[in-house]
């Protein structure tokens, strides 16, 4: 099994390096990634230095699978996320809007949390269950070059829960070889990513990545074993939700049969909404399969 190594950080989506690894369709890789606070905070008494380093969710890659072309999809299977050094480490950021309400005198609240028996000890009292997830994962866009900070159709800075083991990403597309990026692990996160930090760790990621041919995509879907969901990202969150219930209307159209206007119905009373980092306008909307039999 190839080893995608995580140096040299990389934190844009940029289709003018050269690819770290070049896999065949089908094949199966393990990609390490450093955390989202690229190593900073390591040990009591680190802190977040952006002074030293600004930039934030370095990502592994590229990744070039053989034969992918522009309006293909890129079917991304993840089947494990294991934390590199058996912990994660959090810190309190930018509350942002939230200052509006609870000031901006922000403690630091740098800590490291040790990860073991499937739980995060986010201090002696609270342990959290470990639900490791993906916070960055995309393909490199054929015209600018995106950092790690927002998200669009060619993936990005999702922050979605739902990016997880067991689950399937289609990723869009743009230029030959799909050019694959994945990283900012998560041992765990709340919906929202209210502090934009996540209990964040470097970690070793086992995925698995086919290519779907003339499938072209508008942007990321995800499958589970139970459920369907579309991702939208816009300015605003009520744009994006329309959006990602469009795109999964028209999935239920396409591939399951059904018309637009009663999956439109039918989402109404049984859709659920799924929320990446709450100022980067991402969702992600979701319909259980046992709702798409007909």
């Amino acid at each position: 099994m190839q080893q995608v190594p995580a140096l040299p950080l990389v934190y844009e989506f940029d289709r003018r390096l050269p690819p770290r690894a070049t896999i065949k369709p089908g094949e199966t890789i393990r990609v390490e990634s450093e955390d989202a606070l690229s190593g900073q905070i390591r040990k009591p008494g680190d802190r977040r230095d952006k002074s030293q380093v600004p930039y934030s969710n370095p990502v592994a890659g590229p990744i070039f699978v053989e034969g992918a072309q522009r309006g293909d999809v890129l079917a991304v299977t993840i089947h494990e996320i294991q934390s590199r050094d058996g912990q994660c480490s959090t810190y309190t950021g930018a509350p942002r809007q939230l200052t509006e309400w609870l000031g901006a005198d922000v403690p630091h609240g740098a800590h490291v949390c040790p990860i073991r028996d499937g739980h995060i000890y986010w201090n002696d009292k609270i342990a959290i269950p470990y639900t490791p997830m993906l916070g960055c994962i995309g393909t490199a866009p054929d015209w600018g070059v995106p950092s790690t900070g927002p998200a669009g159709p060619h993936g990005g800075n999702l922050d979605l829960v739902e990016v997880a083991p067991g689950n399937t990403l289609y990723l869009p597309v743009f230029i030959p070889g799909g050019y694959l990026f994945l990283g900012d692990a998560h041992a765990a996160m709340g919906h929202g990513e209210l502090s934009a930090t996540g209990l964040e760790m470097a970690a070793q990621t086992t995925i698995t990545v086919n290519v779907v041919r003339g499938c072209s995509l508008s942007g990321v879907r995800v499958e589970a074993p139970d459920f369907l969901m579309t991702v939208g990202t816009h300015s605003t969150i009520e744009r994006a939700i329309a959006e990602a219930y469009s795109r999964l209307i028209l999935w239920m159209e396409a591939d399951y049969g059904w018309n637009r206007w009663e999956a439109f119905d039918i989402l109404t009373h049984v859709g659920t909404i799924s929320v990446g980092h709450y100022t980067s306008g991402t969702v992600g909307t979701k319909i259980d399969k046992r709702y798409l039999q007909r």
